[in-house]
């Protein structure tokens, strides 16, 4: 029997977020390891960590023994070797229209808005912890502004039909990151009930922060 996959998470890792969700969509049992991307300033810059993921990002995925890195790349990789439950759609322009609702989140907003460019902010810019907030809640909105119009096409419970998929796992992350900058969400009506659907199920409940065992409240 193959060994469980080894995910390299952070409870609060968007990233990492996202492909715990996808993990638990496709019922893939996976051995967690925690990396502070605080303390010790930054368990991620470490060099045993390093030797992992050149990026000293979070997540890395080991599979046997393949390294994965990025979370878009590596939920892919699950797809392609655990179609079973599938994350995409089956037709080419279903799976064209989720993996740019995807890539709208992980690809575009994400990257603007994580720990590593708010330090950026703060010790190349001088940005302040308020002009930190205005930053980041100007491009969660710019993101979700676009998203809510994308969302308005096909029907369904989720992102793209009635399955939940790729391009629910990034944008339920991304919406726990706008509540915890108090992005005010009722201009977004179907992004708000598209993560309510999704709050209903296991896959994503057990995925969430405040349920990962390195979990620590924070303001």
């Amino acid at each position: 029997m193959n060994p469980s996959p080894i995910l390299y998470s952070y409870w609060r890792s968007s990233a990492s977020y996202r492909v715990r969700i996808a993990l638990n969509l496709k019922g893939i049992a996976y051995e967690m390891r925690p990396v502070h991307l605080v303390a010790n300033g930054g368990e991620h810059h470490a060099e045993a960590y390093r030797a992992l993921n050149r990026q000293e990002l979070l997540p890395t995925l080991i599979d046997g023994t393949a390294v994965l890195t990025q979370s878009l790349a590596i939920m892919e990789y699950l797809e392609e070797t655990r179609p079973e439950v599938p994350l995409l759609p089956a037709d080419p322009l279903g799976r064209a229209r989720v993996r740019a609702l995807a890539q709208a989140v992980a690809a575009d907003a994400a990257p603007l808005t994580n720990l590593r460019a708010l330090n950026a902010l703060s010790t190349q810019l001088g940005a302040s912890q308020e002009q930190r907030v205005a930053w980041t809640r100007h491009w969660i909105t710019v993101c979700f502004d676009a998203l809510e119009g994308m969302l308005a096409g096909p029907g369904g419970h989720f992102c793209h039909g009635d399955a939940p998929g790729m391009a629910d796992a990034c944008l339920v992350p991304q919406v726990y990151n706008a509540r915890r900058w108090n992005v005010p969400m009722e201009r977004y009506p179907a992004i708000v009930r598209i993560d309510a659907n999704c709050a209903t199920l296991d896959a994503f409940a057990r995925a969430a922060p405040e349920a990962q065992p390195d979990y620590t409240p924070m303001p």
